[in-house]
């Protein structure tokens, strides 16, 4: 295989043994260099693991691996265990991390470990957890990180040469092999220069049908059409229901896989499904969080048949996930960030406008961008346009799980642990005093809260320990002995609710007797928490459970069909199923744990048993797929 110039000089790094961290523009073909140190690792008997931020992205990665090397990919998610002792594990991130802190054994046979996206270590939820697999990554293992375009990426390396006192190098390329160009659908015409809008003044609004006749004119099919809304991407292929985009073999072809791929996942009688047919018969979808994920993989799959020639889709169709198009519309250059809207990071633009260009198929990409005046300047559109990529920074904030792994370890030596972070490393003393002060404050709390008693992990820091992200609701109720009390329906009741985030303006539709037993004596014991967090200044506080999902759960786990459950809920049906999955994965995590009676690991594993079914099953969707 040939290789671009920084391909070549990663993968020289590599063969001399040499940790290395690249960055490259989305689509550059970072993936290229996995490969090789995959393909490297097996003919030498060495192991790797890769990484990835999203379960989706996981999976994606599994299967194309899987037709490249076989019985030798294996994947761990939460949701997922297939092949786990395979000499090439994909797994998430958080896998790594706990792996990395509580069974360091099982990692002595890796030479490697690949983290794609890695500039994800400055994603505010989730961020620490990249930041703590490489604070504590052991020894012997090489690293190669895949991240998209930032500027601070030998900030990045430096920091990881420094805690491993071990030399890590930087390959930046900054060039994508398939060219951008960017257009812009300003007052319904089509300009293809930025300083155009400064002359033109407010008037016609822009029409989906202009731009859509312009590219399909310009021989810019397929494209991608991002949307920061799930309804808004919905309605949008609704307004296109008037347009064909396919021959009539086209249509024949994409008509007969759908019904094929709606039949082997089981999707026939899908409402959502049964809507999209008559958009797909023209070349036309959508895809976002809310959809079942079995359809979500149905479209994909359509995406790459090259059958589908416009999909409107929420961002995370730009993470990682190899769905190359021609062109790429953003619907609009704000989004939410959290509570606030604001526009769009350069970086984020670019994970999605490198979308645009196919390798080896189109000369240049197109990006049109839907431009509201009253939304945004020209020189915001500039900024986000043309503007130097935001830099990584860190967003270490360490879970009371870590605290007590690192305590059972170091005992008061684990302050010595703060230095070694990206947070320190990067910030001013003010900055770190306050990291480290809240640390402290953490590390106070369970032991004034009886997780730590006389230097060890009491049982209830034990079961802590194990449940990362909802460690103190859990083992408040494993110690008010509640968990014990609960048969399956109770625990998945609790379990759903540990794990669920409402939207905006969501309600509980219904509640059972039982279920608002549970939602009472929770609420008690988080009450307790938050207060337990204000007394010793730990901020941000623990989430609190929320009991949207206690009917559905309760009617999924009294074998109710998927669809007849529904009634019971506002939520999304893909939200059901990633939740029901968060779910298993919290109670998974509850059966394994050393301080667990054997009521509840008995109970525990029925409760997993009878949701892990049908839909919810991931593992059954990745086998069948």
């Amino acid at each position: 295989m040939r290789y671009d110039p920084f391909q070549q000089e990663a993968i020289d790094y590599i063969n001399q043994g040499l940790s290395v961290i690249v960055s490259a523009p989305t689509g550059a073909g970072k993936t290229a260099i996995a490969e090789h140190v995959i393909s490297n690792s097996l003919k030498s008997g060495e192991r790797v693991i890769y990484t990835a931020p999203i379960k989706a992205l996981s999976n994606q990665k599994f299967r194309d691996f899987q037709k490249e090397y076989t019985d030798a990919i294996g994947i761990l998610t939460g949701d997922v265990s297939l092949n786990p002792d395979a000499p090439v594990l994909i797994m998430t991130t958080e896998i790594f991390r706990n792996k990395i802190l509580d069974e360091p054994g099982s990692l002595e046979q890796y030479s490697w470990v690949i983290f794609d996206e890695v500039h994800y270590i400055d994603n505010p939820e989730r961020g620490t957890v990249w930041e703590e697999s490489l604070i504590f990554l052991p020894r012997h293992m090489n690293i190669l990180c895949l991240s998209a375009t930032i500027p601070n990426i030998k900030q990045l390396a430096e920091w990881v040469s420094k805690i491993h006192e071990k030399p890590v190098k930087t390959v930046i390329e900054e060039k994508r092999p398939v060219p951008l160009h960017f257009l812009f659908q300003y007052q319904n015409e089509v300009l293809d220069n930025i300083n155009k809008l400064k002359r033109m003044g407010l008037g016609r609004a822009n029409r989906i049908s202009g731009l859509i006749n312009y590219i399909r004119q310009n021989e810019g099919l397929p494209c991608i059409y991002f949307v920061f809304g799930r309804r808004r991407a919905e309605d949008l292929a609704q307004e296109l229901y008037g347009y064909n985009f396919l021959t009539n073999k086209e249509k024949a072809q994409i008509t007969s896989l759908y019904d094929d791929l709606c039949l082997r996942f089981d999707l026939k009688e899908d409402r959502t499904a049964q809507e999209m047919y008559a958009l797909i018969q023209r070349g036309i979808a959508y895809h976002h969080a809310g959809m079942l994920p079995t359809l979500k993989e149905v479209i994909e799959r359509l995406f790459t048949s090259k059958l589908l020639k416009v999909i409107f889709t929420t961002e995370t169709f730009a993470l990682g996930i190899n769905m190359p198009s021609r062109s790429v519309i953003f619907d609009d250059l704000r989004k939410f960030y959290g509570r606030y809207m604001r526009n769009l990071k350069t970086r984020d633009f670019y994970q999605m406008a490198g979308r645009a260009g196919r390798r080896g198929m189109d000369k240049e990409g197109f990006v049109y961008c839907r431009i509201n005046p009253r939304r945004i300047s020209y020189e915001e559109i500039n900024r986000t346009i043309y503007g130097q990529p935001e830099e990584v920074r860190s967003q270490f904030n360490t879970s009371y799980a870590t605290i007590l792994s690192l305590y059972q370890k170091y005992k008061d030596e684990l302050y010595d642990i703060y230095p070694l972070s990206l947070h320190y490393f990067q910030s001013r003393k003010n900055e770190q005093r306050d990291a480290l002060r809240l640390i402290e404050a953490k590390l106070q709390l369970l032991k004034d809260s009886g997780y730590i008693e006389e230097g060890d992990l009491t049982p209830k820091g034990e079961f802590a320990r194990a449940a990362y992200s909802y460690e103190l609701i859990l083992a408040e109720l494993y110690d008010a002995k509640i968990l014990e009390q609960l048969d399956e329906f109770g625990l998945g009741i609790i379990a759903a609710a540990i794990v669920f985030e409402p939207r905006k303006n969501q309600h509980i539709l219904t509640q059972s007797k039982s279920s608002r037993k549970i939602r009472r004596l929770s609420e008690v014991i988080y009450a307790r928490i938050k207060q337990n967090e204000t007394n010793h200044r730990v901020y941000s506080f623990s989430k609190p459970p929320y009991f949207h999902l206690s009917s559905c759960m309760e009617a999924w786990l009294r074998g109710t069909s998927f669809d007849k459950i529904l009634k019971y809920t506002d939520t999304d049906e893909g939200e059901i199923v990633r939740y029901f999955r968060m779910s298993v994965q919290i109670l998974r995590e509850i059966s394994k744990s050393p301080a667990a009676s054997y009521i509840i690991k008995e109970r525990t594993r029925e409760a997993i048993r009878v949701i892990n079914r049908d839909i919810v099953d991931a593992e059954k969707q990745l086998r069948e797929g």
